[in-house]
């Protein structure tokens, strides 16, 4: 993949939220506003200090592409809904979500027009550029999560609430692309169940005017507390309520959710949770049928976010040798199945290395074919 003019084969990542340092959890991640404060101001050299140190993980650890780590939330619950809503004028109480994978976390209510109300990642790319001198990702949830994880008082259709939040985002992702950031990454982790009718004119949207940054769509298949999801057969009807005690079929490859309509979306870069919980591949096979457009990067997720256990090198490496079976080689990145903050910090590092270390052995493989 080319990044900055430079090809890198095997370009390698990561996804989503990294432990953060404790004594940011302890206090800044629950009360800091995302908003500009003055250079001088305790919040912003905190929020520096922390986005170092995921930073300074990263580096260490031999990564190609560097990420925000989510930093701005304690946990994956407050980066997914709350951290956002109260950007976007929710007020913050609700019921339970009625997803049965996330129902451990409350939607917010709309009773005004969605509209974006201050910086939502502005300040945490400007606190990685500063971090780092590699390439840099910056993350956001999906416009079509966001969208569901609401208790709408507000909108007489999903539509017209889901491109207004579309709108609001593109806002800031504007402003996040104009300050030369190399990728700008979409989690969209509610579209193996379903595509809402407008999913992908709202995330299209979402990232519509972007002149610098390269989009990634990441696309998991778990939960925050690291079940992974399930799935009807082929007999289920939309919007039905269905009896996973009548299933009569197999389980489902996850890919055949996503894949081809994901192709639809705007996206240089398709992230899929592959090859480290689900031992499957996810169903890649799928890819035999759709393969992959010439145009766009798939990344694999090659490391299991859920497991203490850390994977050595060459079991990294023959993830990626099996997942070489659908991808060719100029087109496949690889990063974590998802964030490792339910780890410890020093599992997560170790993890990071083995996702360098298996790259490694694999692009030594490969280095006398592209010669």
């Amino acid at each position: 993949m080319n990044i900055r003019g430079q090809e890198i084969m095997l370009p390698t990542s990561m996804v989503g939220n990294y432990p953060n340092p404790r004594w940011w959890d302890a206090y800044f991640a629950r009360y800091w506003t995302g908003n500009q404060e003055p250079p001088d101001s305790l919040e912003r050299e905190a929020l520096e200090d922390a986005v170092l140190a995921l930073a300074h993980d990263q580096e260490l650890a031999g990564l190609d592409i560097i990420t925000d780590g989510r930093v701005h939330g304690d946990n994956y619950g407050d980066q997914a809904v709350y951290y956002y809503y109260r950007r976007l004028g929710y007020d913050l109480k609700g019921g339970y979500l009625g997803f049965p994978i996330y129902s451990r976390l409350h939607a917010g209510t709309l009773t005004q027009q969605v509209k974006r109300h201050g910086a939502i990642m502005v300040e945490q790319a400007r606190a990685l550029k500063k971090a780092t001198d590699k390439p840099v990702k910056v993350q956001y949830t999906g416009i079509q999560v966001l969208a569901q994880a609401t208790n709408d008082l507000y909108y007489k259709s999903s539509r017209d609430r889901a491109m207004d939040i579309a709108k609001a985002i593109n806002e800031d992702i504007l402003e996040v692309d104009s300050l030369g950031v190399d990728f700008i990454q979409l989690d969209e982790f509610t579209w193996p169940y379903f595509f809402e009718d407008w999913a992908i004119e709202a995330f299209n949207r979402a990232v519509e005017g972007i002149k610098n940054a390269k989009i990634v769509c990441h696309i998991c298949w778990g939960n925050w507390g690291g079940t992974p999801a399930y799935y009807p057969d082929e007999t289920a009807k939309a919007g039905e309520i269905f009896d996973l005690t009548k299933r009569r079929g197999k389980e489902p490859g996850a890919s055949y959710a996503v894949i081809p309509k994901a192709y639809e979306a705007r996206i240089d870069v398709l992230n899929l949770e592959t090859g480290g919980r689900r031992r499957d591949l996810s169903g890649l096979d799928v890819l035999k049928q759709h393969p992959l457009p010439k145009h766009l990067q798939f990344w694999a997720g090659v490391i299991d976010v859920k497991s203490t256990i850390t994977e050595t090198a060459e079991e990294v490496a023959n993830r990626i040798r099996q997942v070489l079976e659908y991808v060719p080689a100029d087109q496949l990145g690889l990063t974590t199945d998802c964030g490792l903050i339910l780890l410890q910090r020093y599992i997560a590092i170790d993890k990071l290395r083995a996702l360098v270390a298996g790259a490694e052995i694999v692009r030594r493989e490969l280095q006398p074919q592209a010669q």
